[in-house]
């Protein structure tokens, strides 16, 4: 006869698996942030940088004449969402950075070979720490902001804003992740950063909006994915959330603003689909 602690045993069997990955994906997402309480420079470069861009552009534009921007906004409330969009982006292009190290210290080899109850942990702590460190990052931004005079979300705005960086960084992360599998070296991945990093924000409505581009700018900033995650919190600024509104008109038609979070969901999903080969084959 089974006794109720037997009956219970298969359903232990199947939690421990998954307590096990938590357990290993917390102890090295802890590791990371270690790191970085040592080494504080990358988080505070990474505020200080967009604070540095919120505060100069928007006091180098502040005597813009009215109603030169969509809606009749001042410039420093059209640069914040913008500026809160660059800061998330950048730091999930970095997400590849510490694996990059890891490999080329020879650190990963030793987790590869660690009786790990899944090897995804390595990745899942990668994600865990940037977005973290991503959102802070954010939320600093819309602070100093707010501070300005730049306007505050409500809370659903605030929820917007969330959701859409949360999806602007899983898509980013994933593909950080990749290159730093596939590159050879820190050297390549940082030149990739680099290049992609400023034309990315040019190329998009965080600093001009599309009325003001010529129509090639305007065609590649209406395809840039920091555009679809710019303009629904730009929209989160501006009053009640209403995703069902226009938000820009691109040159193939307007996009409101569940088509900006369609745009985005379907990048991070298409994201992670394509690098889980890369992962696969590497973390083997």
């Amino acid at each position: 006869m089974i006794s109720p602690d037997n009956a219970k045993l298969p359903e232990t069997d199947f939690q421990s698996p998954m307590a096990e990955l938590i357990q290993e994906t917390l102890a090295l997402t802890r590791r990371l942030f270690i790191q970085l309480i040592r080494r504080p420079s990358t988080l505070i470069a990474g505020i200080l940088q967009p604070l540095i861009w919120l505060v100069l552009f928007g006091a180098l534009f502040s005597n813009a004449p009215q109603g030169l921007l969509p809606g009749g906004v001042t410039y420093g409330k059209f640069l914040g969402a913008g500026v809160i969009v660059f800061t998330a982006f950048s730091g999930a292009l970095n997400a590849g950075l510490p694996v990059m190290f890891d490999r080329e210290f020879g650190f990963l080899n030793r987790l590869l070979v660690a009786p790990l109850q899944s090897r995804s942990s390595i990745v899942l702590s990668s994600v865990v720490y940037i977005t973290s460190l991503s959102l802070l990052q954010s939320l600093a931004i819309i602070w100093t902001a707010a501070l300005l005079g730049y306007g505050w979300p409500g809370v659903s705005g605030i929820l917007l804003v969330a959701i859409t960086l949360l999806l602007l960084i899983f898509a980013v992360t994933a593909l950080s992740l990749a290159l730093a599998f596939a590159l050879p070296g820190h050297i390549e991945l940082i030149a990739v950063i680099f290049v992609a990093n400023l034309p990315l924000l040019f190329a998009s409505t965080a600093l001009a909006p599309l009325s003001f581009m010529p129509s090639w700018l305007g065609w590649l900033a209406a395809l840039n994915p920091l555009t679809f995650a710019i303009e629904p919190i730009r929209a989160a600024y501006r009053g009640p959330v209403d995703l069902s509104t226009i938000l820009f008109h691109a040159p193939y038609g307007d996009v409101n603003g569940y088509g900006c979070l369609t745009v985005l969901m379907v990048l991070t999903i298409g994201l992670f689909f394509l690098i889980r080969p890369i992962l696969n084959r590497k973390l083997a």
